[in-house]
């Protein structure tokens, strides 16, 4: 039954616990109590709102950033992670494959407040041997979902 709740909530994590009960054939009490242990658990880490920034004329420079670091001394790349994604701007860190190490998505106001942290904080680190930008233009999909408007259909309609 988890793995059904975490499904179903992962795609819309505002479901009325009486709905969620009716589709998974059980009482909303035990919905309601096995959400409770998921989130004591942390399986359920959070509950998020994906919002459009550019159809409410907020201005965000995202970027993501790829990082190549010195793993630290049986502990891995773990206590480098840590550091990074204690910063208040850093929203993700992810341990990645390739030719870098780690990648820190952050949102800030500007390119340039989002490049001011990149050489004041995360370059400074010991750890952090190089760093690459890369600036996100516009979202199309994010989280399972289409951003883009979808198209119009240009054609013109023919009556006979």
């Amino acid at each position: 039954m988890r793995e059904k709740i975490l499904t179903f909530i992962e795609k819309n994590s505002r479901v009325d616990l009486k709905e969620l009960a009716v589709i998974l054939g059980v009482d909303e009490v035990t919905v309601a109590q096995e959400l409770k242990h998921m989130e004591e658990e942390h399986v359920i880490c959070g509950y998020h709102t994906l919002i459009n920034w550019d159809k409410v004329g907020v201005e965000k420079v995202t970027a993501m950033i790829e990082v190549r670091v010195t793993p630290q001394r049986e502990m891995g790349f773990d206590k480098v992670a840590e550091r990074i994604y204690k910063y208040p701007e850093v929203n993700a860190v992810f341990l990645i494959s390739g030719g870098f190490d780690l990648m820190v998505t952050l949102e800030g106001k500007t390119l340039r407040e989002v490049s001011q942290f990149v050489t004041d904080k995360l370059s400074t680190l010991d750890s952090v041997l190089s760093t690459k930008t890369n600036f996100i233009l516009k979202k199309y999909k994010d989280h399972g979902t289409i951003m883009a408007a979808a198209p119009k259909d240009e054609r013109i309609l023919i009556t006979p």
